[in-house]
């Protein structure tokens, strides 16, 4: 995973040319360690806002996925996350730039986050995917995403939001996290939700050298970023060593 630094527009913006240079060191990095994709989020621009973002956010982040786009194209697949839940802005980015796939964390229902209530807009986005020439774009939407909790008493359980997800919201893949950023998935979590989901179970958080064969054991794929950075800091940039040991370590 590609976490970029702060991009212009945010609180604490960068110049885009150490941006992009950032995130094209990190994706070779991962692409010559064995990794089949890239998925590229402004995770530098915390504190995220809780629907759109900005114009300049949108103008970087697909000046970034275009440069990514050329160093991987035909060697890795390139998936956009635009936090905190910009899928309309996540999907233009990836249409104009022929990225294969983009991460909602909310596609459907709603979850209580810091950033306040975030309601999905599943309706909204399978429209404007239609519409923009986007069909081949697939939707890889979080159920039970972390750092947030459900609405109701008691919150639907992931394994539960996988109808609404799937079956109604249409998602392509379903994503399982832990609570937080680098958290463990439950192992019981991950099998009720591929039980239960006819697509494919990506996990989304606590992926690492010695967890990652026994979830791809029961997942289709993984997400993987905090254990593959130097020192295992979210927001450093990837090590080779931990990359490779990694994809080593999966078999």
């Amino acid at each position: 995973m590609v976490h970029l630094l702060p991009l212009p527009g945010s609180p604490r913006a960068r110049p885009l040319s150490e941006v992009i240079a950032a995130a094209l060191r990190d994706a070779n990095t991962l692409v010559e360690a064995g990794f089949d994709g890239v998925v590229v989020e402004n995770f530098g621009d915390a504190p995220f806002l809780p629907l759109g973002v900005s114009e300049v956010t949108v103008a970087a982040m697909a000046r970034v996925a275009a440069e990514l786009q050329a160093l991987l194209a035909g060697r890795a697949a390139l998936c956009v996350n635009v936090l905190r839940n910009d899928a309309r802005a996540a999907l233009g980015v990836a249409v104009a730039v022929g990225a294969s796939s983009i991460r909602v964390n909310v596609h459907a229902g709603a979850r209580v986050t810091d950033q306040g209530v975030i309601e999905g807009r599943a309706w909204e986005t399978l429209r404007l995917r239609s519409g923009w020439g986007g069909d081949d774009v697939a939707i890889w939407a979080d159920v039970g995403v972390k750092h947030s909790v459900g609405l109701g008493t008691p919150p639907l359980a992931p394994e539960d939001e996988v109808g609404d997800v799937v079956q109604r919201g249409l998602a392509d893949a379903v994503i399982v996290t832990g609570g937080a950023t680098g958290a463990t998935v439950a192992l019981q979590t991950l099998e009720r939700v591929a039980a239960r989901s006819p697509v494919p179970v990506l996990v989304g958080s606590g992926v690492s050298e010695a967890t990652v064969r026994g979830l791809l054991g029961r997942a289709h794929g993984v997400i993987v970023g905090t254990s593959i950075k130097h020192g295992g800091s979210t927001t450093a940039a990837v090590d080779p060593a931990r990359a490779a040991a990694l994809v080593a370590a999966a078999g």
